[in-house]
């Protein structure tokens, strides 16, 4: 039953917050007012799903602007990373496939949030500057460093080195979230949800002031085993 509302509700809910997001960009300082918007309608979701969300962000302090890394393993990560991070105005550093989904997508677009085009140089890297511009005028970004969603959950997938070139170019902390349950609720290539819990835990920020676009590799290693480590600790 839980299962068919779900369904029934995704694509009204979808399009009538994109709906609302559009409306209300320019309204607040850096479009917060569609950032609540978003983190609603993550929120909806989740309670038409009967998907419950525990989350422990003890670790964040609210108004900070980070760059959030956050693994990835099921469709259900985006809405309920929205619906914890309410008091985070951020946006997503995402492929640019889901900038083509109907209403959602140019929602995004309108929104602020970032399509990266992997096969495209050029304009990977336009994308990387657009996403530096936005955490410098005081808006957070969220990156999930795997880049796919992955379907082995007894670990991380191996982290790209664009994610790693992006968190170093913002000069900001970075927040490594860590997202259990998600992979079971909801698997890479399955439609139908399954009962369960996402747990949600951010790890205390990393510092990137000590790295340099040459570290790099260092960085990307450090944050990999770092997150893999915390991930093992709370599947358990």
């Amino acid at each position: 039953m839980q299962n068919i509302l779900f369904r029934l509700c995704l694509f009204p809910l979808t399009l009538l917050f994109s709906t609302l997001c559009w409306l209300a960009v320019g309204i607040g300082k850096n479009n917060s007012f569609s950032h609540r918007m978003e983190c609603l309608w993550g929120k909806a979701l989740m309670a038409c799903g009967g998907v419950r969300v525990e989350a422990d962000l003890r670790a964040l302090t609210p108004g900070t602007t980070y760059v959030f890394l956050a693994n990835h393993q099921s469709h259900l990560d985006i809405p309920a990373l929205f619906s914890v991070l309410s008091d985070y105005n951020f946006r997503f550093l995402a492929k640019d496939s889901l900038f083509r989904i109907p209403f959602f997508g140019p929602a995004m677009a309108r929104m602020g949030h970032v399509a990266i085009e992997r096969e495209n140089r050029r304009k990977a890297m336009q994308s990387i500057e657009r996403a530096v511009s936005l955490v410098a005028g005081g808006v957070g970004l969220l990156i999930f460093p795997e880049g796919t969603r992955s379907t082995d959950h007894s670990t991380l997938g191996e982290f790209k080195t664009g994610g790693m070139i992006v968190a170093l170019k913002c000069r900001c902390p970075v927040a490594p979230l860590i997202v259990t349950g998600s992979g079971s609720v909801l698997p890479k290539g399955v439609t139908r949800l399954r009962p369960g819990t996402i747990r949600i835990t951010a790890l205390p920020p990393v510092d990137t002031q000590a790295y340099t676009l040459k570290d790099r590799d260092a960085f990307k290693t450090h944050m990999e085993n770092l997150m893999k480590n915390a991930y093992l600790e709370h599947s358990q």
